[in-house]
């Protein structure tokens, strides 16, 4: 008996005369767990009897049973298919499933019907018609060179920063920009970071499960509170400079300062900038990143994710020169590179003009849609300070002191509609909110929403 690659079933050490019951509930688990899923096709008998090892009509047994059961069902022509998970799957599968909102306000969701997909299918017919045959392999971990040669354009012309090709290291998001940085920190033994309060649960959450503890810092009207910071003890700190999530709020040029004497005035301070929706702006001139005032003390993160598509899973990663080669090599090891034809597609999309043609036109429809959410939250929610307009891709609206903003946004998914809870994005408790996302919805749906969520706020 050899065992089989289908759901690894190995019948080793299983007695002769028990095999059909063994296999008949490995099948059934597999169906249960969801490794077997609705409509998936299982081997034909004398298929996964050879596989096995075993008799035909040891198979043939256990898929009968499983068809007395409703499991599978045989169809002429069609194999044998799963036909339902078991009855008290099913039930706990509805009892816990969420509510599907229609719609959907969450933050941080770009507007994916205006990804440029004509442009993109010209880059990358383009590129394909240029690149070599090398080109294809496994290729350099810190990123295909035409991209970081773009994107040392890019970042100098739009960030201020003054860098290198080899000094970026193309990512996959800042999602695995962070787990790099997290796990470099708690090779050294540093695994405390100060982390925004108010700040984004999803990065937080991240960091956390990749070994790091976050500590609380607030953020007022100027940002990160520095001397909050300084008080902590700790020697790293994550933050949003250009666009504070979920506030909104810009780091003040006083904060900047402050933030860079903090980093300096201890060896191995680290400033992590996430550079968070610094493309997305449209009452306010653009900031430049923290990274130039220090550039030896702030690695700077970025991405396509909220200006293309999360999809794409592109994003870079400038880090002070100490650090870089430690990264690169980290980041081979965790998975070689990030696939090299869409960095190629994104490097002619950069150097064309394409990609920046794109932001202004999502840039138009962005403050459409959010116009149309601020005429919405004045008219139904006169109540709420709206927060961060003047940039990004959501809005903070701050309640009433005694609303459970955490039950609102139950209360508004059960009806249909996602926010994010201001509680949600917290460490220490504050007063409540919601945080309300507008460019992936249409100006009329933002109003629908509005309406209908008004009666849940009390």
């Amino acid at each position: 008996m050899t065992g089989a690659d289908f759901l690894q079933l190995d019948p080793t050490g299983v007695p002769a005369g028990g095999l059909a019951t063994w296999l008949t509930g490995a099948l059934r688990e597999a169906v249960t767990d969801g490794r077997l899923a609705v409509g998936a096709r299982v081997p034909a008998s004398r298929t996964l009897a050879t596989q096995l090892g075993v008799s035909r009509g040891v198979v043939v047994e256990a898929y009968q049973r499983l068809t007395d059961e409703g499991l599978l069902s045989a169809r002429s022509g069609g194999g044998t298919r799963v036909s339902a998970a078991p009855e008290a799957v099913r039930r706990l599968g509805a009892a816990t499933r969420l509510p599907t909102p229609d719609l959907d306000l969450s933050p941080g969701v770009p507007d994916l019907s205006a990804f440029p997909r004509a442009a993109w299918a010209k880059a990358s017919r383009e590129v394909l018609a240029e690149i070599g045959s090398a080109d294809l392999g496994y290729g350099d971990p810190r990123g295909v060179p035409a991209l970081r040669e773009a994107l040392a354009v890019w970042l100098g012309r739009t960030r201020g920063i003054t860098v290198s090709p080899d000094e970026i290291l193309v990512v996959n998001g800042v999602a695995q920009g962070l787990v790099l940085l997290a796990r470099w920190l708690e090779e050294r033994g540093r695994t405390t970071i100060g982390f925004e309060d108010p700040g984004s649960y999803g990065v937080r959450v991240h960091l956390q499960r990749w070994g790091m503890t976050t500590v609380p810092v607030p953020v007022d009207a100027d940002g990160l509170d520095v001397a909050a910071l300084d008080a902590l003890g700790v020697d790293a700190v994550a933050a949003t400079p250009a666009h504070q999530f979920p506030t909104g709020v810009v780091l003040s040029p006083q904060r900047r300062r402050e933030l860079v004497e903090w980093a300096r005035a201890v060896p191995h301070r680290l400033v992590i900038e996430d550079d968070y929706d610094a493309e997305h702006r449209y009452d306010r001139p653009p900031v430049s990143a923290v990274k130039v005032l220090a550039p030896d003390r702030v690695v700077h993160l970025g991405s396509v994710s909220k200006t293309l598509a999360p999809a794409m899973r592109i994003g870079w990663l400038v880090a002070p020169p100490g650090m870089q080669e430690e990264l690169v090599e980290a980041r081979y090891w965790l998975d070689l590179a990030t696939p090299a034809l869409p960095q190629v597609t994104f490097a002619r999309m950069l150097t064309s003009g394409a990609f920046e043609r794109h932001l202004r036109l999502v840039r138009l429809r962005h403050r459409a849609r959010r116009d149309a959410l601020l005429e919405a939250l004045a008219e139904h929610l006169p109540a709420a300070r709206v927060h961060g307009v003047a940039a990004g891709l959501h809005v903070l609206a701050t309640l009433p002191d005694g609303i459970d903003d955490t039950a609102v946004a139950a209360a508004a998914l059960e009806a249909g509609i996602a926010v994010h809870p201001l509680a949600r994005h917290r460490q220490v408790d504050g007063p409540p909110g919601l945080v309300i996302g507008y460019a992936a919805t249409t100006p009329d749906r933002l109003r629908e929403a509005v309406r209908r969520l008004a009666p849940l706020i009390r």
